[in-house]
């Protein structure tokens, strides 16, 4: 009996301490859910906080940057983020949808004058916190506006404004933020050319401000290109006035030009180094490039040379190492002379000299260019330039012709066609028929020794003559093929022929700006082609001015017409 009692206590007690167990634990595990719900309903107020601040922060943000643009577009407010999209243009007039046209017209923009726009590059998450070396491909520019058909959510960047918003030439889509901006009349502007040379162009600062016409704004530290010819020179805006960024329509700029860097220098080739009448230079040119040098003639020298007592002669002796060279020599405004732009040239194998005399209508008072080609290895020469006198010459031509004065009764030799004296005939043809030979070649006919027919031979192409040596690089300068900058392919006297006269590159002197600028291809008005205007005379010569007479705005180019037509004035 007592064991049965002493069972059933046992298990009794032991269904409590179950039960008070149980009991333990579904009060921890409430403990544990209540506390796993504050935790839960603290981090949700937490993100909602989060939330409403983020939201209030870019509240904050949208509303100033709407007053920073309110405030750069003085009361416009336009903005777009678009995908950029490169097109051949010059200047820095982009191309907008015609959606942006829209926009701007109904807030009145087109009535506070030209429009101005800020471009600035996005990243890939659309912010514009851009650090490290992108900081240095991805900056802010200013353009104006071209025209508005360009492809709706894209905008077209020329050359000039792609270059200075991406440095780096990536595959990537590039998206842009385009604000409206109002920009400041530019007073003053400081540029850096990226290489020494550009201060020797003729008049550069009218290059450019021909240059500066295709532009609408400058920014600070964009790199602002000019064209001169073949060559291309790459100028840095280092600092602006009244601001960083500003406009350049219908405003005088002073213009500040410092020199490039010294790292610049070492590694520049088109350099005119000054050349001194009777000073010969000494130097080094390698095969396919150019070494260049400048010379003047004022007006005590041309005062001598025009009296025909004297001449000009550029000279360059070259040492025997191997190399050749070819000289060209022009002048100013052609201030880097090439194979096929020149005035004046010589391919002699070895020494070569030109010889520049007043009867030459090409020579007169003015600057001049010396342009040493290496043709051939590596060369070292020695160029001067020098007056020399034309009185040993003279006194030699006089000579001759009284001589053959002297001698009436003359024969013609039957071998070398000479005239000789009919006494001494027999003698001559004797001697000539043994010693001398006649080149057969049609048209040539010059008498030769029987030792130097050997090196006598024509060119297949143009027939002229030439020692055997000489052949190798006469067929290379005159009949191998050249191609222009501007694409097509001649010979040397067509490429000169057409350097001259229907290269869109070459430079001519613009009739209505008085610059030194690239001709361009045809004119695109029909009329203006019957004038004979090229490409840039024509968008030139569109430019309006005030009549002097009547004071009417009339264009350029019709001036003339207008002065007849209206005032009879020829």
């Amino acid at each position: 009996m007592d064991f049965e009692l002493r069972r059933a206590r046992e298990k009794l007690q032991k269904e409590q301490k179950e039960r008070k167990e149980k009991a333990k634990l579904k009060v921890e595990r409430e403990r544990k859910a209540k506390e796993e719900a504050k935790r839960q309903r603290e981090a949700i107020e937490a993100a909602q906080r989060s939330r409403r601040i983020d939201a209030a922060e870019a509240q904050l943000k949208a509303d100033q940057l709407m007053e920073e643009s309110l405030l750069a577009g003085r009361g416009i407010m336009f903005y777009r983020l678009l995908e950029a999209v490169p097109f051949q243009g010059n200047g820095d007039k982009i191309k907008l949808p015609p959606s942006c046209f829209n926009e701007l017209s109904d807030q009145g923009a087109f009535d506070k004058g030209p429009l101005y726009f800020q471009l600035s590059p996005v990243n890939e998450e659309g912010s514009l916190n851009i650090d490290g070396a992108d900081q240095e491909s991805h900056r802010t520019t200013h353009s104006g506006v071209l025209e508005f058909t360009a492809e709706e959510d894209s905008v077209g960047l020329p050359p000039h404004v792609w270059q200075n918003l991406f440095a780096a030439e990536t595959q990537n889509t590039h998206m842009i933020e385009v604000r409206y901006a109002w920009l400041s009349k530019g007073t003053y502007a400081k540029l850096q050319p990226d290489r020494i040379g550009f201060s020797d162009l003729p008049n550069h600062k009218a290059i450019l401000e021909t240059s500066l016409r295709q532009h609408a704004t400058l920014s600070q530290d964009d790199i602002f290109t000019v064209n001169y010819g073949e060559h291309t020179y790459k100028l840095r805006v280092l600092e602006l006035k009244p601001a960083t960024s500003i406009s350049v329509l219908e405003t005088d700029i002073e213009v500040d030009i410092v020199s490039p860097d010294s790292d610049a220098e070492r590694i520049e080739q088109n350099v005119l180094k000054p050349l001194t009448f009777g000073k010969p230079e000494s130097g080094l040119v390698n095969v396919g490039n150019y070494v260049y040098y400048k010379f003047s003639v004022d007006n005590d020298i041309w005062e001598i040379v025009s009296s025909g007592v004297a001449r000009v002669e550029v000279r360059i002796e070259a040492e025997a190492d191997g190399g050749d060279t070819d000289l060209y020599v022009s002048r100013h405004p052609l201030i880097f002379p090439t194979q096929h732009q020149h005035e004046w040239s010589s391919y002699d194998i070895g020494s070569k000299t030109l010889i520049l005399c007043s009867t030459d209508k090409n020579f007169t008072v003015g600057n001049y260019s010396i342009g040493i080609y290496g043709f051939k290895g590596k060369t070292k020469y020695h160029v001067s330039v020098s007056v020399e006198d034309n009185s040993n010459r003279t006194v030699g031509q006089q000579a001759g012709s009284s001589s053959s004065s002297m001698e009436m009764d003359s024969v013609e030799c039957k071998n070398c066609k000479r005239h000789v004296p009919s006494r001494t005939i027999a003698l001559h043809e004797a001697y000539c028929s043994r010693h001398n030979v006649v080149c057969q070649h049609a048209g040539c006919g010059v008498v030769l020794r029987v030792e130097e027919a050997k090196n006598h031979v024509h060119c297949d192409k143009c027939g002229q003559a030439f020692q055997q040596g000489e052949m190798e690089k006469h067929t290379k300068v005159f009949h191998e093929p050249l191609r222009c900058p501007c694409g097509v392919v001649f010979e040397k006297e067509q490429m000169v022929q057409h350097q001259a006269s229907s290269c869109p590159l070459r430079l001519i002197v613009c009739r209505f700006c008085g610059d030194m600028v690239q001709a361009g291809s045809s004119a695109p008005d029909a009329r203006d082609r019957l004038r004979g205007l090229s490409e840039h005379e024509s968008l030139c010569g569109s430019r309006t001015a005030p009549c002097d007479s009547c004071g009417r705005s009339v264009m350029l180019k019709d001036m003339d017409i207008h002065h007849v037509a209206v005032h009879q004035k020829n």
